[in-house]
């Protein structure tokens, strides 16, 4: 009796834990959540000004993903109090604000990819919620593509930050706001602008790196159309390239650097003229080159006995482009910061055909190469000159009949390389050898619907250096000594022939300069001529390199480049909410 009854017990316990664990096998969930109703009566129309809250539900727990920079609002609401769920799944989603609505206006909830459902992570893609505070909700649109006319490195779907956005056209137009209607790109670079009014706006596409919907000049690229874009009925087909931007003018930074002070300015200026505010501090040299970002005043803080025991205020007054203003930074000498020079060729291996490179961490005022001594297999003594370059005032070029296969010393005395006032403080030698032709190629490019301007065409390597470039006209160009190796090839043109690109300015409404990315990888092999027919009207895109991006340095040379240049768900739409005119590829409600 006492073994039925145990058995019993088994085979209830058993029972009572199956119906309790979740069903083994079956079809994997991958819907994702589906829409059922809000707070927010289903005409959606003649809402209250004074609702704080829309709530929304769902047929499922729901999770929120990066809201806060997925989710835009059309026009914007700007004091957000609260968004749920946070931490916790729901099968609802609640915002709630401050604002009071404005009267006869369609607001738009789009809420990009944050939804999701919570067991399978199934995503409610471009997900749109729209009500009205007056008698109709708005139905135009806007839609088009966004492209990154600069898109070297390939970006995953995760780091596409494009936005674009709508500002109603007004006698001044407030850019450091949010658009008055903003909507994200996909990961195709499809945008939709849904529920529209009727109006003149000015259309803008921006990546929008810090996720603020606000378009940072300088720090994002942007496209724009400087031509109103009128709504009076929905448009497709309204399609935007992204370009870097111009840095809008900004009071310089100042630091200590060695010979000197470095002032960096964001804005690019023309002209920059120098006032010492320091009794102790009245020779200096000021070395800048027009537009560019940076500038140097170069000084002997030893002989005027500046910073050399305690930290010093340094004053300056400076005028910029014909606008007055002063500046300070504490400076303090460094005893390290001695001039030096180094070889500057990549390596030990010289390229046939170049000069050997030596670089300066001080500006070069002066050199005397005729105490310099060249020797070939450390024996011969041969001849050579020496000249600062022309592009780059940091840099020596050294000229000989370099000899494939022989190896070279290059003795520099100390004290035989100038700059304004001081002098290399340790002798040099440097030792390489002089590459055979064998080990490189060449590359030839014609173009075909060149430029009439003159332009920059570049070999670019995977960390988007310029390895190669050449500033040229015409519709050939011939790199003669290329190290084997793949390279993006890009052209910039120099419309206005000022000798730098100028980035989009779109504050003062001005286009970037024109640039072209060839649409493939070009190979450079040894021994071999490779020979490439650029037709620059040709539509087709580079698709970009799958490798990481290398963190920018923020202190360059004043090179000739350095200052010149540079699937959403289906489903049916609701009746009530606007007419069917929206294309299909976003879900709204």
């Amino acid at each position: 009796m006492k073994r039925i009854l145990l058995l019993l017990l088994v085979s209830f316990l058993v029972h009572s834990c199956a119906r309790m664990g979740s069903p083994v096998g079956g079809p994997k969930d991958t819907l994702a959540p589906k829409f059922l109703s809000s707070n927010i009566d289903t005409t959606r129309v003649n809402v209250r000004r004074d609702i704080k809250e829309l709530r929304i539900d769902f047929d499922e727990y729901i999770t929120l993903k990066d809201v806060n920079k997925n989710l835009n609002i059309s026009p914007p609401i700007e004091n957000i109090t609260r968004i749920l769920p946070s931490n916790i799944a729901n099968k609802y989603l609640i915002i709630q604000w401050s604002d009071t609505l404005q009267a006869n206006t369609t607001y738009n909830f789009n809420f990009g990819n944050s939804i999701a459902d919570n067991s399978e992570s199934n995503v409610l893609r471009y997900f749109n919620f729209a009500f009205s505070t007056g008698e109709k909700l708005d139905d135009l649109y806007i839609s088009g593509e966004v492209k990154d006319a600069f898109t070297i490195m390939k970006q995953s779907s995760s780091e596409n930050k494009m936005v674009v956005g709508l500002y109603q056209l007004k006698d001044t137009i407030n850019y450091k706001q949010k658009p008055y209607y903003i909507t994200k790109v996909d990961d195709d670079g499809y945008y939709e602008l849904n529920y529209l009014a009727p109006g003149k706006f000015k259309i803008i596409a921006f990546d929008d790196e810090n996720g603020n919907s606000i378009y940072d000049p300088g720090k994002e690229k942007i496209g724009f159309q400087k031509d109103t874009v009128t709504i009076e009925k929905s448009i497709s087909g309204l399609n935007l390239k992204l370009y870097p931007s111009k840095k809008p003018y900004k009071k310089p930074e100042l630091k200590e650097i060695p010979g000197g002070i470095l002032m960096t300015f964001e804005g690019n200026p023309n002209d920059v003229k120098i006032i010492s505010k320091n009794e102790k501090l009245q020779d200096f040299k000021v070395t800048h080159t027009p537009q560019s970002d940076s500038l140097r005043i170069w000084f002997d803080a030893v002989k005027n006995n500046l910073g050399q025991t305690v930290t010093e205020n340094v004053k300056l007054g400076y005028e910029v482009d014909g606008k007055k203003d002063s500046t300070s930074v504490f400076y303090k000498y460094n005893t390290k910061n001695a001039m030096d020079i180094n070889s500057d060729n990549g390596g030990n291996m010289l390229p046939p055909k170049t000069d050997f490179k030596i670089t300066s961490t001080y500006i070069i005022d002066k050199i005397s190469p005729e105490k310099w001594v060249l020797k070939s297999d450390s024996l011969t003594t041969q001849n050579f000159t020496a000249k600062i370059s022309e592009t780059n005032p940091y840099q020596i070029l050294i000229s000989s009949d370099f000899i494939a296969g022989k190896k070279y010393q290059l003795t520099i005395p100390k004290e035989t390389v100038s700059s304004f006032y001081t002098k290399n403080v340790q002798s040099k030698r440097f030792d390489f050898e002089a590459d055979k032709i064998e080990n490189y190629g060449n590359l030839t490019f014609k173009i075909l619907n060149a430029p009439s301007s003159k332009y920059w065409i570049q070999m670019l390597d995977t960390s988007e250096n310029a390895v190669y470039q050449q500033y040229v006209s015409g519709s050939e160009v011939k790199f003669d000594i290329v190290k084997p190796g793949e390279y993006i090839a890009r052209v910039l043109v120099d419309n206005n022939g000022n000798k730098r690109w100028d980035e989009a300015d779109f504050v003062n409404q001005t286009f970037a300069e024109d640039s072209y990315i060839y649409y493939k990888m070009v190979v450079a092999r040894p021994l071999w001529e490779t020979r490439e027919d650029w037709d620059l009207n040709d539509k087709r895109v580079f698709e970009g390199i799958k490798v990481a991006k290398p963190k920018s340095s923020n202190e360059k040379k004043d090179t000739e480049l350095d200052s010149g240049l540079l699937n959403s768900n289906s489903s049916d739409l609701n009746s009530t909410s606007g007419s069917d005119n929206t294309p299909s590829r976003f879900k709204r409600q």
